[in-house]
């Protein structure tokens, strides 16, 4: 009964928040900017011709004549900047650092066409695009830049800081593999398919060359009776996030079905021997998509200074609201990042 209640309290207070006059959802966030406080900072830059929508969090007592370490962060899978994303650039802002959060391109307020193509190859360039512009940000060092990737974010965030060694430290939440996911399945359900499926991607794209229908998978919002009946919690609780709690407009699972061909054949778990610089990876300890972080983890091997830290008693989906596993991973990325930037 107790664990209810808590539950209702904190669905109620975020249904609360789509009226935020910067569209942010998540539980605490800014809605006006005060002097002397954390200050969000809506802005736009191009990115290989793509207009960029992203929000720039800046610390208490913001003073651009200093310098501030700063941090990317990278949002999940379907996500946008003004849920789980924005969340933490905003806690990492009250703990003194530059963030920026952006919507990944042909996703939610950014540019881009056809809408919600879904590329590594896209993705781990917005990561790259985020610390152009945020190096450049007055009042960044940008000898002090690190990264966060959320869920689908984690896995492209580990791709990029492989080659771009702008990132000094790179940080992992809950951490997706998507292109594994994508072809396998979660937890492998959908082995048995995958040659359908590539067939069913390949002919989307021959449909769409044609100037045919965009063909979109993932395109329909399920019952909460049909979200109760699955049998993975990140699903379940994915859908009470995504659709319910902490709804976006700009905020959909669909992807073109032709984005399949380049997802299916992407692993962020591979090369992880690139990544030199300063690692931390977390997850739930019931979280059930931790065996992707564990993967990847033991695959780190250029690093001498990496941690796995398990957020006690939480969930994937979790980790992304729920206060006292929020402070969990802030307590631990205060600690990292302030070691290593």
């Amino acid at each position: 009964m107790i664990v209810i209640l808590i539950m209702t309290t904190l669905i109620a207070s975020s249904q609360t928040k789509p009226d935020n006059p910067f569209g942010l959802v998540y539980q605490d966030a800014i809605t006006e900017n005060v002097p002397g406080e954390v200050n969000i900072h809506p802005v736009s830059y191009k990115l290989n011709g793509i207009e960029i929508a992203a929000n720039v969090y800046t610390p208490a007592n913001y003073d651009p004549s200093k310098i501030y370490p700063a941090v990317a962060v990278a949002h999940p899978n379907g996500g946008v900047k003004e849920q789980v994303a924005g969340l933490y650039a905003q806690r990492l802002a009250e703990s003194g650092y530059i963030t920026i959060a952006a919507d990944a391109s042909y996703q939610g307020a950014s540019g881009g066409k056809p809408r919600n193509v879904d590329k590594p190859a896209n993705r781990i360039e917005d990561i790259r695009g985020m610390a152009d512009f945020i190096t450049q940000y007055e009042g960044v060092n940008a000898d002090r830049l690190g990264l966060l990737g959320i869920c689908g974010g984690g896995g492209y965030s580990l791709a990029a800081a492989q080659t771009d060694k702008r990132f000094k430290v790179v940080a992992t939440l809950s951490m997706f593999n998507t292109g594994v996911v994508r072809k396998n399945g979660f937890r492998n359900s959908q082995v048995s398919t995958i040659q359908e499926r590539l067939k069913k991607a390949s002919e989307a794209r021959a449909q769409q060359a044609a100037g045919g229908e965009i063909l979109y998978a993932a395109n329909t919002v399920p019952t909460d009776e049909e979200a109760d009946k699955m049998p993975f919690d990140l699903y379940r609780e994915g859908h009470y996030y995504y659709h319910r709690t902490h709804a976006h407009p700009n905020s959909t699972f669909r992807y073109t079905m032709s984005s399949l061909l380049d997802l299916m054949r992407f692993d962020a778990a591979t090369n992880m021997d690139l990544i030199n610089q300063p690692l931390l990876m977390m997850a739930g300890s019931k979280a059930d998509t931790y065996y992707m972080t564990d993967r990847a983890f033991r695959n780190a091997t250029g690093t001498e200074e990496k941690e796995l830290f398990l957020i006690d008693g939480a969930t994937h989906i979790q980790t992304y609201h729920i206060p006292q596993y929020v402070d969990q991973a802030m307590n631990k990325l205060n600690e990292f990042f302030g070691k290593y930037l």
